[in-house]
């Protein structure tokens, strides 16, 4: 069967920060891919912004280069004219009524304004878009995580945007919401018979959310060095995706329906604080070691500051306040220069009571259900099958593997390809609530508060690793280990 793609309603597409890395290579090719999918209007315009002194032409260079050979050449000329700029500066006032004038030319269209910027620039935009009433009509506002860096900063920031911006005009994105494989997750649990009864305490083990990169902090070394693994992908993208695991069946996938169920799992996580933060999380930093094949520097030689505290690694067992998963971890680990660039969720079922079987059939592993969300988009359930020919009973784990690629034969789209006409559509599903935000910074905030007190550095690993020792005790001292499948 042939899925169509849909247009949608004419739009104006503002991205602040438009010179900068999330928009040049995560933004301005998403929709490039929807232009040539037909999915955005000959009217629609995107407009990027920046300090940069450019004109049309000069941003239209820029991208011209930035996205030959992302996808059809032949049709990267008609998408650019769709493109415009405007150099601006969200603290100082020159451009801005140019600005507000070009935005102004389309009154009927749907407005986005994307703030790919620092959070610290969030208010001042916001309020500039108030000053010209650029908030007015179909506008909608987008903002990128991490909102705040703890709950106190979070509330001012939402509050700010608030005064402008209604919630139901901010979107607050996790483009790992965006993933054909976390979608899928909702079809599995809640689209088949199979999975739901066994979603449970009675017959899940453990589960593991696993994202991992082999990149360095790189040109993000200021950025992150602020931040640091728990802010930058644990308290929002990890967070997300438990919530998606852990959360009871919505009534229906009306916006509004998902989220209350997702802020249900954020309010039933136990809380991690005090002498329960050394017991229960495990903070590391790169050194120097081989990544990809190739030697690498340090954390410390790629900031060029001997003294940061900075964590690039996190591991923690978290567990959920509920009668459904009482009693089961969650597992989350996420860190820069480890072994493998993979994010995803394991989900680890009970061993069988009693084994049938000698020892000298094989060991009866547990059956588990992996869902890849990168590189390979995809979903394996393991089982413990014979194996074929004569000669005795032989026992073989071996997984039913889906390949989304292979299945359907198509290639998976970025997330922001959906997460952007979501937000042009008006349907705020796959964004993130207030109230979220403010669950997910309540819970995080003692393991940080509890990790400035305590004052010890992060625990050393060697890039190429999968972190530090501490991290593997973590799990193994409940007599489970960490999936560290490649394929």
């Amino acid at each position: 069967m042939t899925v169509t793609s849909q247009p949608v309603e004419s739009f104006d597409l503002v991205i602040f920060g438009g010179t900068g890395d999330l928009a040049v290579r995560k933004l301005l090719p998403a929709l490039f891919h929807r232009f040539l999918d037909g999915q955005i209007p000959a009217s629609s315009r995107i407009i990027g912004t920046a300090r940069e002194a450019l004109d049309d032409e000069g941003y239209r260079t820029q991208l011209r280069e930035a996205l030959a050979g992302s996808g059809d050449d032949t049709r990267l000329e008609p998408f650019l004219q769709q493109v415009h700029y405007r150099p601006l500066d969200a603290r100082k006032p020159e451009g801005w009524a140019d600005f507000a004038a070009l935005v102004g030319e389309q009154p009927d269209h749907v407005r986005v304004f994307y703030l790919s910027t620092s959070p610290e620039l969030f208010v001042d935009i916001c309020a500039r878009l108030g000053e010209y009433a650029l908030n007015e009509g179909a506008s909608r506002v987008v903002m990128e995580k991490p909102i705040g860096r703890d709950l106190t900063s979070a509330n001012q920031i939402n509050d700010a945007v608030g005064r402008v911006f209604s919630e139901s005009q901010t979107y607050r994105i996790d483009h790992y919401l965006g993933k054909e494989t976390v979608q899928n997750l909702l079809a599995l649990r809640f689209g088949n018979a199979l999975f739901e009864p066994l979603w449970n305490a009675g017959h899940i083990d453990h589960v593991q959310i696993t994202v991992a990169e082999t990149l360095g902090v790189g040109h993000r070394a200021a950025y992150y060095d602020r931040a640091g693994a728990l802010r930058d992908m644990l308290q929002n993208h990890m967070l997300q995706l438990l919530c998606m695991v852990a959360m009871e069946p919505p009534s229906s996938l009306s916006p509004d329906a998902v989220r209350d169920e997702k802020l249900k799992v954020l309010n039933s996580l136990l809380p991690i604080e005090g002498s329960q933060v050394a017991q229960y999380t495990v903070r590391g930093q790169y050194r120097a070691g081989v990544a990809d094949g190739a030697s690498v520097p340090g954390y410390l030689d790629e900031l060029g500051d001997a003294k940061s505290n900075t964590e690039t690694f996190v591991a923690l067992k978290a567990e959920i306040g509920n009668w459904r998963w009482a009693g089961v971890p969650f597992y989350l680990r996420t860190g820069k220069r480890l072994p493998h660039r993979v994010s995803e969720i394991v989900v680890a079922f009970k061993p069988v009571p009693h084994s049938i079987f000698g020892t000298a059939t094989g060991p009866l592993a547990q059956n588990r259900l992996v869902l890849r969300l990168q590189p390979d988009e995809g979903v394996k359930l393991w089982l413990t099958i014979k194996h074929p020919g004569p000669g005795g009973l032989r026992l073989r784990h071996v997984p039913l593997d889906m390949s989304f690629a292979e299945a359907f034969g198509v290639q998976q789209r970025d997330a922001y390809e959906r997460l952007l006409l979501d937000v042009v559509r008006g349907n705020p599903t796959l964004f993130m609530r207030r109230d979220e935000v403010e669950a997910a910074w309540r819970w995080a905030d003692p393991i940080l508060e509890a990790w400035a007190a305590g004052g010890e550095s992060p625990r050393p690993y060697a890039a190429g690793s999968w972190g530090p020792s501490a991290a593997v005790a973590l799990i193994e001292r409940d007599g489970r280990t960490w999936n560290e499948e490649s394929d």
